[in-house]
């Protein structure tokens, strides 16, 4: 079988993607309800029974929300660290199929070899991804792999040497400056937490990092996420990427709309 990744829905206000690989179906983050995620996976013709495993970057509801509903089926194994689990599980009722790691780790799930890596992020301990899967020599099912970094005011050097060596990579492009600036719904105090080390990345430093990457990286298909829907447009940040695309580049751009629940699926 051929591996399938897609966002399902990636903004300020949710979060998610699914992940098919030879023998495995996973969810990446949850931030919707589980009734719309159970929506979302009928239009790519999955549902909540046929997943095999959620795994959560960390506890904010633009992420996790969806575990609420997602563990009504308890037999559905969550993956997170004790800090995430603890914090989902807290607003919880039903006790959740938790899988904790942690952070740093890498291990093994099912065809995927999975690793965790911390991220600067104001949450309790959040977590970026690289996920591995495949075979050598093999035509149907080759090596691939997925990092997934959203939710990080900076890029440190760890978070840079894990995404080098990846073929797909998701990354934050959350905001512009220039909208944050003058965006009057939000306070003072809320704009610095965004901007902080530990807030969002901006179109700006995502930018700085891809440059880095193109050409010196293994990248071949980049999707920008987790736009702000009021702090950031699909215009600016095509425009903004546009000189990493074309002829010159090492990979190509996608940019996911935040106002739609379904971005294109990536297929090999």
């Amino acid at each position: 079988m051929s591996s399938d990744f897609k966002i399902l829905g990636s903004s300020s206000s949710g979060n998610c993607a699914l992940l098919r690989t030879g023998n495995s179906k996973i969810l990446i983050d949850a931030g919707f309800s589980g009734k719309r995620i159970g929506l979302m996976l009928e239009t790519v013709g999955e549902s909540i029974d046929t997943i095999d495993a959620v795994f959560l970057t960390h506890e904010h509801s633009d992420h996790a929300q969806g575990i609420r509903g997602l563990a009504k089926r308890s037999d559905l194994p969550v993956f997170a660290n004790r800090d995430t689990a603890d914090a989902v599980q807290g607003k919880l009722v039903k006790k959740v199929n938790w899988q904790v790691f942690q952070t740093g780790t890498g291990f093994q799930f099912r065809d995927i070899e999975v690793r965790s890596f911390s991220v600067p992020h104001d949450a309790y301990d959040p977590v970026g991804f690289t996920f591995h899967w495949g075979e050598v020599d093999d035509l149907i099912s080759p090596p691939q792999s997925l990092a997934w970094v959203t939710d990080l005011g900076h890029m440190p050097e760890h978070i840079k040497q894990h995404i080098k060596s990846v073929q797909i990579l998701v990354l934050e492009a959350n905001y512009d400056e220039m909208l944050l600036e003058s965006d009057e719904r939000r306070p003072w105090s809320l704009k610095q937490r965004i901007r902080g080390r530990h807030g969002h990345l901006s179109n700006d430093a995502c930018f700085e990092a891809l440059s880095a990457l193109n050409g010196s990286s293994t990248v071949r298909e980049v999707y920008l996420a987790h736009l702000s829907k009021d702090c950031n447009t699909l215009e600016l940040v095509q425009n903004k990427f546009a000189p990493l695309t074309g002829g010159t580049s090492s990979f190509t751009i996608k940019v996911v709309d935040p106002k739609i629940d379904a971005a294109p699926a990536a297929k090999s």
